[in-house]
């Protein structure tokens, strides 16, 4: 039990630095675009709008309230107080979907496409798409076992992604691009309908994000039910009667 409290709570502070990182590297993006904005004499209430309506953005954003929580806990409480919430163990199994998504779509098909020189910040960009993408999965795999979540949770894990979708088809066209004076704005060029070849071109990438969303998620629940039933299996059986208790 001893040596358990002392990984939580060591874990807990490498979480609350990972959630510190992050949250530094999306203030310093958004100070960029800002300031890009304000040069420019750009609408800065729709370039605000629109750099949190990335889904990168906003995984990462919930990354570091859920990192945050579940560090304070792993210091406040006993490992099992933190596993021990339904709630926290789908929030945790969501960031980490999405986080582990935008880590590889990014690094897959994204990585490529050259942006105009300032637009992005380096070391923040490294940070949202590679560096915290691969702290969540390190924390699926090492960190404290997570809340044992029924197969139903994936379901759970996708609301989120396609609530976004369906916001980010909706607003687009209502939206002027700040940068290029277009009378539309997506956040990411394959569910643009003007690149695609209308909505219809939409609905294989949209299919294409909810079979990977649901995948992923479905891997990060199967990990974390896979560590819960070995961490029952390896905990002590200790006597109601044991004057330890």
């Amino acid at each position: 039990m001893q040596k358990d409290t002392r990984w939580s709570t060591g874990w807990s502070i490498v979480r609350l630095l990972a959630a510190l990182l992050i949250a530094a590297a999306v203030i310093a993006q958004l100070a960029r675009s800002v300031s890009n904005a304000m040069d420019s004499g750009g609408d800065v209430a729709t370039v605000v709008a629109n750099f949190f309506s990335f889904f990168t953005v906003d995984s990462n954003v919930s990354s570091v309230v859920v990192l945050t929580i579940v560090g304070v806990l792993g210091l406040v409480r006993s490992p099992a107080g933190v596993t021990s919430s339904f709630a926290l163990g789908l929030a945790r199994a969501c960031v980490a979907t999405y986080m582990i998504v935008t880590g590889v779509v990014y690094n897959t098909l994204l990585r490529g496409i050259e942006l105009p020189q300032g637009v992005t910040v380096p070391w923040s960009n490294e940070v949202l798409h590679v560096v915290g993408p691969l702290f969540l999965l390190l924390d699926l795999v090492v960190g404290t076992a997570p809340h044992r979540l029924s197969w139903r949770a994936v379901l759970g894990i996708l609301v989120f992604p396609l609530v976004w979708i369906a916001y980010t088809l909706v607003r687009g066209p209502l939206i002027t691009n700040p940068t290029t004076g277009a009378a539309w704005w997506y956040p990411y060029p394959f569910l643009d309908p003007h690149l695609v070849g209308g909505y219809g071109g939409t609905i294989p990438y949209i299919v294409g994000i909810a079979v990977a969303l649901g995948g992923f998620g479905a891997g990060v629940v199967y990990v974390g039910r896979r560590r819960t039933a070995h961490a029952v299996a390896a905990a002590p059986l200790v006597s109601p009667a044991d004057p330890a208790l």
